[in-house]
């Protein structure tokens, strides 16, 4: 886990929700006008623009607050259509792809101070999608937290849940979060259907696909959380804001944007 401190304080749900709501809007829009051109560039046969690469990072020490490296990839941005952690349409130019633990105080930092901020600049101009996977690093809590985000995801609350959980983050240590809480969190996120929400705490396939996220984390390396692949570049911690608009801005220019 990233040893950055915190430097301000985190931003209400209030402003996260409101950006996610934003950013939804942008990209039906978005949805709309990349169709259209689709069926231009099939009437004109033009050749179809090649997709960014991106990279799988290499061994990142335990709680290091690594500055970003580049390593080869194996490409970890999945680009699903309809993915309930994803923000941003699916054929943006670069990805960011985040693991975190739902009990780590440092991936709260970036979801409080920083990804606000980012889905306003790139994601809602459609030059950036932003992609969650679950890193289990502190426990069967842990777990349980990223099937309860995922059982908010099937009713559309995604995201409006993991920034009720961070919102909630105390400032080093790693919260409690028992059933109880995670129906709490539930109910103040907005998601229509409690008594299902509660039932899919339980269930086999949700917690089959945490472990399945999990284990591409491993794989990837990702020892310490929050980590990213952003295109071609590996950034490690909640990094500083300027960090992220770096990377994104060179990523982008690779990609011709």
């Amino acid at each position: 886990m990233s040893n950055r401190t915190r430097n301000t304080a985190p931003t209400s749900i209030a402003a996260l929700q409101k950006s996610l709501r934003t950013s939804r809007r942008v990209n039906v829009v978005l949805a709309a006008v990349v169709f259209f051109l689709a069926i231009v560039v099939v009437a004109q046969t033009s050749s179809d623009a090649p997709t960014p690469g991106a990279s799988a990072p290499g061994p990142t020490a335990p709680g290091s607050d690594a500055a970003p490296t580049t390593s080869p990839t194996s490409g970890p941005a999945q680009r699903t259509d309809g993915d309930p952690q994803a923000l941003g349409p699916v054929d943006a130019p670069v990805v960011i792809s985040e693991w975190a633990d739902f009990r780590c105080p440092f991936c709260a930092v970036f979801t409080n101070e920083t990804l606000p901020t980012l889905i306003q600049e790139y994601v809602d101009k459609g030059l950036v999608r932003y992609e969650f996977n679950d890193a289990i690093l502190f426990g069967e809590q842990s777990l349980n937290a990223a099937v309860a985000a995922r059982a908010a995801g099937e009713q559309g609350r995604f995201h409006e849940y993991m920034a009720a959980v961070y919102a909630a983050a105390p400032e080093r240590s790693h919260p409690d979060l028992p059933r109880e809480k995670l129906i709490t969190f539930a109910e103040s996120a907005g998601v229509p259907d409690i008594n299902k929400f509660t039932a899919d705490l339980d269930r086999k396939d949700l917690r089959v696909a945490v472990e399945i996220s999990n284990s591409r984390a491993k794989r990837l390396g990702a020892t310490s959380v929050p980590y990213f692949v952003i295109g071609d570049e590996v950034v490690a911690g909640a990094q500083p804001i300027d960090t992220f608009r770096r990377i994104l801005d060179e990523q982008l220019a690779l990609a011709g944007r």
